[in-house]
């Protein structure tokens, strides 16, 4: 019977309209639908009316600080850095970093190949003394780092413009013309008839010119009876035209000569189209006499002929580079144009080192300097210090600061603008730099056009006192550069220049335009950022600090060991 129910009621439920049951689902769906709706939408209008309220919200204690970051991103980092300072961590991090001592990558490998050296075979730089000696025995240290000095030498390459004056005549050549001269009455000023063939402004110039003028006074006691009393500027012209006047009777038609003159420029036409050529003088040449008789006519003219005078150049190629060229050791760093466009002359700048510099003196360590007393020896021990001369020189660098502050400008290490003049592709050079010895017999050079100024640059400069900023161009001629002027900014010492040199390259501050360019010093800002220890100072190194030398250092030590043995054999006695 149950197995039979099961059946008989799913096919009841089958027989069932299924839209209906379906319908009455989806309605109540809609219906709840709309009523979660209403309810969802007027609980978000009543928040929105309503001023929000904190204990509402988990977790919230308020409105924090921060929260005005969102209107200002930049404030977080502003407000980070102004407490960074007083933070101990990060002070003592920053401290760290400023008091680390900093080495430059070539002076650290360089350290490091020199020890390899010695750490190979260090019986050869620290041993081998006999005790019953009077000297010890030096050996000389591997050579240790720095570059020999260098200067900028200059030559010349482009063009010379060879000056030749060229003349060329000028002629005046005279025609006689003869034409008709009608002549005219008109009447003139304020109230004549505009249309009247008798109103002046009918013969106008140059056609027609007045030759006389009558003013009227209609005042006059005859004329006054015709047109009564008026003291207006009426006037009564007479013109001369040389066509006649449409509509107007002349009184006279008369004939004359007209004188026409122009100049024959013919014979200059060549120098005048040459862009090599530039016009200089015109001078009279037939002046005598000055009236002449032209078909019959006299002809009165001032001048008759002309000499024209052209000063041209003539370009050809040149330069003087080649010593330098040639010089082992030189290297071509810029090429700067003297002259204008297009260019005819450049100067060459070349790095090259300074000739007959004195020889590499070695560094020596001496070890095991014995004396004896009485029997008794002492080995002294020495120790040679290579950063020495480093520390000698920033010594130095910072008392030649301290003498070369300016207080009204507050600027360090001021140099002077020096100049020197010389001939592009000229023998005569007052101021060919420290590369060059210098020329006995200044007077000499001095009678040959260097001033007692260029030769004082010169000492200077091979002093090594003064940097080369540069040259420009002072005489030119038809674009090529006749004479150019040498640009110096000259210090106090060598230690000054090398500080300016090359501090101006770490600051990306360069020298000026070389017409401009005032050697201004460092400002206390600029000499601050200055990292000394990335300094080449090796061209001054002879000038703080003397190492020791095997010869000098076996002479002390034989002296001092002689006097020993004198003062015992005295006392022996």
């Amino acid at each position: 019977m149950k197995r039979l129910l099961l059946p008989l009621l799913c096919l009841a439920c089958a027989c069932l309209p299924t839209s209906v049951s379906a319908q009455s689902t989806t309605d109540a769906a809609k219906a709840d639908g709309k009523s979660f709706g209403r309810d969802q939408a007027a609980a978000a209008q009543s928040a929105a009316t309503t001023d929000p309220d904190a204990n509402r919200i988990p977790n919230f204690g308020g409105v924090p600080n921060q929260s005005g970051y969102f209107d200002d991103p930049d404030r977080m980092a502003r407000e980070a850095a102004s407490q960074a300072t007083a933070n101990t961590g990060y002070r003592t991090m920053r401290d760290s970093m400023d008091r680390r001592a900093q080495f430059a990558p070539q002076d650290l490998d360089a350290v490091v190949a020199r020890s390899n050296v010695i750490n190979d075979d260090p019986l050869s730089y620290t041993s081998g003394m006999s005790i019953s000696g009077s000297q010890g025995r030096c050996v000389p240290l591997p050579p240790g780092t720095g570059t020999a000095a260098r200067y900028m030498a200059t030559c010349n390459v482009g063009y010379t413009a060879t000056q030749e004056n060229r003349t060329c005549p000028v002629t005046l050549n005279a025609t006689i013309e003869q034409r008709q001269v009608y002549g005219y009455y008109c009447v003139g000023g304020s109230g004549v008839d505009p249309a009247s063939i008798y109103n002046c402004n009918r013969y106008p110039a140059p056609q027609c010119t007045v030759t006389q003028s009558y003013p009227i006074n209609l005042c006059d006691p005859y004329l006054g009876i015709y047109w009564g009393c008026n003291s207006g500027d009426l006037r009564v012209d007479l013109v001369s035209c040389t066509a006649p006047v449409d509509g107007a009777t002349p009184y006279s038609v008369t004939g004359e000569n007209v004188v026409t003159t122009s100049r024959d420029e013919s014979q200059c036409a060549g120098l005048a189209a040459d862009d090599s050529c530039q016009q200089d003088t015109e001078t009279c040449t037939d002046s005598d006499p000055v009236t002449r008789i032209v078909d019959g006519i006299a002809v009165t003219q001032p001048c008759w002929s002309w000499s024209r005078s052209y000063t041209c150049a003539q370009f050809t190629q040149a330069q003087d580079c080649q010593t330098l060229e040639s010089t082992p050791g030189c290297s071509l760093v810029r090429e700067d144009c003297l002259s204008g466009e297009p260019c005819r002359t450049w100067e060459r700048v070349y790095d090259c080192p300074v000739p007959d510099q004195p020889a590499d003196t070695s560094q020596f360590i001496c070890d095991g300097d014995v004396y004896c007393i009485d029997g008794s020896c002492e080995t002294i021990d020495r120790e040679a210090n290579d950063e020495f001369k480093d520390a000698v020189v920033a010594l130095n660098a910072m008392d030649q600061a301290r003498r070369e502050f300016d207080p009204d400008t507050l600027t360090l290490f001021k140099g002077t603008r020096n100049t020197c003049s010389s001939k592009v592709f000229g023998v005569l050079n007052c101021c060919k730099g420290k590369g060059f010895p210098l020329i006995p017999g200044i007077q000499l050079l001095v009678a040959l056009g260097c001033s007692r100024e260029e030769m004082l640059l010169h000492q200077r400069d091979a002093q090594g006192l003064c940097a080369y900023v540069g040259t420009y161009c002072s005489d030119s001629f038809l674009g090529v550069c006749l004479t150019k002027k040498k640009v110096y900014c000259c210090f106090e010492s060598k230690l000054s220049r090398i500080l300016q040199e090359q501090g101006r390259q770490q600051l990306n501050k360069p020298w000026g335009k070389p017409k401009t360019e005032q050697c201004l010093g460092f400002t206390i800002d600029e000499f601050s950022r200055l990292d000394l220890s990335k300094m080449d100072f090796s061209e001054v190194y002879a000038e703080f600090t003397d190492a020791a030398r095997l010869p000098d250092e076996l002479q002390a030590a034989t002296e001092i060991q002689q006097k020993i043995e004198e003062y015992y054999a005295r006392a022996s006695q």
